[in-house]
């Protein structure tokens, strides 16, 4: 049996070789019903009724061999029993249509064939011999006269000349075995190339594999274009990066998903309204769920093995997250300037702000000068208590000092503070304040004076940003993030709204668009929340207000907090 073959594929192989014997005797009862219908003369010396006789036996045994092969498993016997069985059957159709003078002689090597087909050349060689002994065993009993065909001719008798009847038996069983050889040999050279053929594709199917393997698993995206800049190929990191599968992008033209993609080599732009492409280079792109990202990209020339230019590959990271933690790094490498000049220009202004201080207050001890200079010392004092209310933010913004922490109540603070802003010149009665504070206490680890400070300069300038009046909304809450526990406070107000230009310079120190503002109520809620690893979020829209999310965690830290305009 060819074990190269999969025990079902034989099963399957051998149902077909049924149905072919199956049609092959169909045919010849066709051709023997129109014989004996048309009762012409014996033509070929054939037995319409023994013929009858061997079809339907066929028929019969074609039955058998299903039944055969449903309770017998091993292939091997129901190939050697149906194939012997075929070798008689044809023995018998050879003597019911003319003995050895038969031209249906000639199913011997259909029979040999599909022998050495199954079962290779050893079971081809049994059937040959099995088929050249039973044509032996009729040809000598038929030239001896122990059996006579059913139609004799007037030229039987020249069987009884030795000469042609060794000449037609040898040749009938040499060519047996010829047909049986030489199809082994076919057949065995079919199978060296079947198995060669089976490893070659084994072997590019694991290398295809260990290809889709490496690209699908770096968490690089990765794409090809063809030469007309459709979209050929994405990997999972491509899908990942920019939210759009596979199935969305192909066959699509790559500058209909990246929009800001340069030109690739080989494409060509009528307009020439995009570069050409550079590596690297970099490209913003809006991804499905609405994020902005910014991609760095690398282009490569895609070739076959002849070497032949058949598109690109192009290659791409995220940046955003490297992007703004660069913006963070840049936004401390500036504030930790600025914190070195501020100990210098805090000591050189505090030190004439002292000697002017205690001179206009001797000066205001004097009586004589008491009626005709008080008003302008007073001027000079509010001057003095505003450099130095400007010289504390200041101080607290470039380098707030860590000072004594201890358990605080948000909530309580936060009560503190609004009631504390009632009294400030921007407060009036068309400013409604809402407040909704938890019954338990939020306490956090925190210094009081800079978290006062932080809910202050917010609900200021929430205050400042409604000066026809609105609604002032202030919340306090447990919150966990980035499996911390937290407290998360709320400050919203109805106001003017801050257009998108002006809300990512908000926490840049000195930037203000007040007239008589300092642009450091901001920079010192940045620095602070920085400093105990919290988060602050800002959303604002003009002329639909703006709400301020500030997340603290219950434990201060020292790592770097997260800014979101």
């Amino acid at each position: 049996m060819d074990k190269s073959m999969h025990p079902e594929n034989m099963t399957y192989s051998l149902r077909r070789q049924m149905l072919a014997r199956i049609f092959i005797v169909t045919f010849l009862l066709g051709i023997a019903a129109f014989v004996d219908i048309k009762e012409m003369e014996p033509l070929s010396a054939i037995s319409a009724s023994a013929l009858f006789k061997i079809i339907i036996l066929t028929y019969v045994l074609s039955l058998l061999y299903l039944l055969l092969l449903k309770y017998v498993r091993n292939i091997s016997l129901n190939i050697y029993i149906q194939s012997i069985c075929d070798v008689f059957l044809i023995t018998g159709m050879v003597y019911a249509t003319g003995g050895i003078r038969s031209i249906y002689s000639a199913f011997y090597p259909l029979v040999i064939i599909s022998s050495v087909v199954f079962l290779g050349r050893r079971g081809g060689l049994i059937i040959a011999s099995v088929a050249g002994i039973s044509y032996g065993l009729f040809a000598n009993f038929e030239f001896y006269g122990l059996i006579r065909p059913i139609y004799s001719t007037p030229v039987y008798d020249q069987l009884r000349e030795t000469g042609y009847f060794i000449t037609r038996i040898s040749t009938h069983i040499l060519s047996f075995y010829f047909i049986a050889f030489l199809t082994s040999f076919v057949v065995e050279r079919e199978k060296r190339t079947r198995t060669l053929l089976a490893k070659k594709q084994s072997d590019f199917d694991q290398l295809n594999l260990l290809h889709r393997s490496i690209i699908e698993s770096v968490d690089t995206g990765i794409l090809t274009v063809d030469l007309a800049g459709k979209i050929k190929s994405f990997n999972r990191a491509a899908t990942e990066i920019t939210g759009i599968p596979f199935r969305k992008v192909e066959n699509r033209k790559l500058s209909e998903v990246f929009s800001a993609f340069p030109v690739l080599r080989g494409e060509q732009d009528a307009a020439g309204s995009r570069p050409a492409a550079k590596n690297p280079f970099e490209i913003p792109f809006s991804a499905a769920d609405g994020r902005r990202l910014l991609l760095s990209c690398s282009c490569s020339p895609l070739r076959d093995h002849k070497n032949l230019e058949i598109g690109n590959i192009v290659i791409f990271q995220d940046l955003t997250e490297i992007n703004e933690m660069r913006e963070s790094l840049e936004k401390s490498r500036r504030l930790a300037f600025v914190g070195e000049v501020a100990a210098g220009l805090a000591h050189e202004i505090r030190s004439p702000l002292s000697s002017i201080s205690g001179s206009i207050q001797m000066l205001l001890q004097d009586p004589y000068a008491r009626e005709t200079n008080e008003k302008l010392m007073q001027i000079i004092l509010r001057g003095k208590d505003q450099l130095e209310a400007f010289l504390k933010d200041f101080l607290l913004m470039a380098r707030p000092a860590p000072g004594l922490r201890e358990e605080i109540d948000v909530a309580g603070t936060i009560t503190e503070v609004v009631e504390s802003l009632r009294c400030v010149q921007d407060w009036h009665d068309a400013i409604e304040p809402v407040v909704r504070l938890p019954d338990k206490p939020l306490s956090i680890h925190a210094n009081r004076t800079e978290i006062r400070q932080v809910i202050w300069n917010v609900i200021l300038n929430a205050v400042q940003a409604m000066p026809e009046g609105g609604t002032l909304t202030v919340e306090a809450r447990p919150a966990r993030l980035h499996e911390r526990e937290g407290v998360e406070i709320l400050i919203a107000d109805t106001g003017n709204g801050i257009d998108g230009r002006t809300l990512t310079r908000i926490f840049e120190p000195f930037y203000t668009t007040r007239e008589m503002g300092t642009g450091l109520g901001l920079a010192v809620v940045y620095r602070i929340v920085e400093g105990y690893g919290g988060e602050i979020r800002i959303q604002s829209e003009p002329a639909q207000g703006t709400t301020c999310r500030i997340w603290l965690p219950r434990r201060g830290g020292n790592a770097a907090g997260n800014v979101a305009a």
